[in-house]
């Protein structure tokens, strides 16, 4: 008697599906979603704040002034931000913080939208922004790879670096395209929403197998403990004195001088924004590499790559050719993505966890400190010494303190520990029994990795505001 022979099994949606890697827990997934859906939100709002001002009636000092009201009290309320994160649960405070951009944004689209805001309204606006930025992204450091093994940390920041840099090519892609369909204003809504899909997202995570640290004193003995902490580390105050320069630079170059050189070399903005493009493809091939290559010497080769971040200036000074200039900032995309990855590696293996928010904060002030001082004194610059060497300048700058960096033996000679190293040896000090202790819920971005976001999101920070990143602001490092 015959068979019919059987019939193929189907095989499950599951299966049809990218299997999450084996290292990537439930609140990984979800910190990486969180940060991707509000830096896609972001970028895109950045495009829309600028037109909102312009149709609106303002003009170029009026979309920088809205610019500055964001960038004021970032800078003044990092150092705050940091020590907060170390004494409350670090979830609820980047929680709060989604919330206050929530608010603040969907504020801005109801003025935009009803066709009155005021430019002091703005400001104002771009201010709250800037304030739940300076909170969220020290809490932010250290939370992400709290939530991945040791062997599988530099991986990790690479994946969501990764997700990072796409979010931040699509969001600006897309969000230009919507303004000129919807509006700024109903952009603006959507990146409200997005914030607020975010916090939903944070308030999810499972802290259960986190790990404690003890409560500090005051405020401001957790702001000295911090300053103290930074200078007993050379390799840490000496690149993050060494940021404060670099993304000075690019800062200045990318948001000044580029388009500058675009509309009088280049044939105008397209080729400019063709190298930017170029700058953005260039991350994203930086995170793929680093979740493949894991440096032995973390410090050195991320310090090495930095020289390449002095190309772009340089290519602007000669100036290049649109095609030359895409390839010099394909090839810079790259390299800040290998000292991203390497110094947060660096970062999550050599400070205490129960330091480590306000250390990021020191980190994100030194890093972008000096931009609004840089991009102010760019135009005087060169009217006193011309366009091309004010470039050439900035480019020898950062070779310089680059150079510089490496007479730190620390830098040349770090090496990354083992898992299994760390975890036999312990890191930070034990708490002794009977001391309370408050639950850790330590995403991370790149610090003195500020570069990383404010180059990924010229002309605005790297990070996405009042989120990760850098950030930044990027990168220049430093991404909720």
């Amino acid at each position: 008697m015959s068979t019919a022979p059987p019939t193929p099994s189907r095989p499950s949606a599951a299966r049809l599906l990218p299997r999450t890697p084996d290292w990537a827990s439930r609140n990984f997934t979800l910190l990486t979603s969180a940060a991707f859906i509000t830096s896609l939100g972001s970028h895109g709002a950045l495009i829309a704040a600028a037109f909102a001002v312009l149709e609106h009636g303002g003009d170029a000092g009026d979309v920088g002034l809205v610019a500055a009201a964001r960038t004021v009290p970032l800078i003044l309320f990092l150092l705050i931000g940091g020590a907060v994160a170390d004494r409350l649960p670090r979830h609820r405070v980047m929680v709060a913080a989604n919330l206050l951009n929530c608010l603040s944004q969907a504020a801005f689209a109801v003025l935009v939208l009803a066709g009155s805001p005021l430019l002091w309204q703005m400001m104002l606006l771009a201010a709250l922004g800037g304030t739940g930025q300076a909170f969220f992204s020290p809490a932010a450091e250290g939370m992400l790879l709290a939530t991945v093994d040791r062997k599988h940390a530099s991986k990790g920041f690479a994946v969501f670096r990764l997700t990072m840099n796409g979010a931040t090519i699509g969001g600006a892609a897309l969000g230009g395209a919507m303004v000129a369909v919807i509006g700024p204003g109903w952009v603006l809504a959507v990146d409200a929403a997005a914030f607020a899909v975010s916090a939903g997202l944070r308030a999810l995570l499972d802290l259960s197998g986190m790990p404690r640290r003890a409560q500090g004193g005051s405020l401001l003995a957790d702001l000295r403990d911090g300053w103290h902490e930074a200078l007993a580390r050379p390799w840490f105050w000496s690149i993050v004195a060494q940021f404060s320069v670099v993304v000075a630079v690019v800062g200045a170059a990318e948001s000044v001088y580029g388009p500058l050189v675009a509309r009088d070399h280049l044939g105008g903005p397209a080729p400019w924004g063709f190298a930017l493009a170029a700058f953005g493809v260039g991350t994203v091939v930086g995170a793929v590499l680093m979740m493949r290559w894991q440096p032995r010497r973390l410090l050195l080769a991320g310090t090495l790559s930095v020289f390449t971040l002095a190309l772009p200036s340089a290519a602007l000074a000669v100036p290049l050719p649109a095609l030359g200039l895409a390839g010099v900032m394909f090839v810079s995309g790259v390299a800040i993505e290998l000292f991203g990855v390497a110094w947060i590696t660096t970062m999550h293996q050599e400070i205490p966890e129960e330091k480590f928010s306000r250390m990021s904060a020191y980190d994100w002030l030194g890093s972008i400190g000096m931009v609004p001082l840089a991009t102010a004194l760019a135009g005087p610059a060169e009217s006193a010494f011309g366009r091309s060497n004010a470039l050439w300048g900035g480019a020898v700058l950062i070779v310089l303190v680059t150079a510089a960096v490496l007479f730190v033996p620390e830098v040349r000679t770090m090496t990354r520990r083992p898992p299994e190293a760390e975890d036999a040896g312990g890191e930070g000090e034990a708490v002794p029994e009977g001391v309370p202790v408050a639950a850790v819920d330590t995403v991370s971005g790149p610090g003195a990795g500020a570069v990383v976001a404010a180059a990924t999101s010229v002309p605005a920070p790297a990070a996405e505001p009042g989120s990760d990143a850098a950030d930044a602001e990027g990168t220049a490092r430093r991404d909720g």
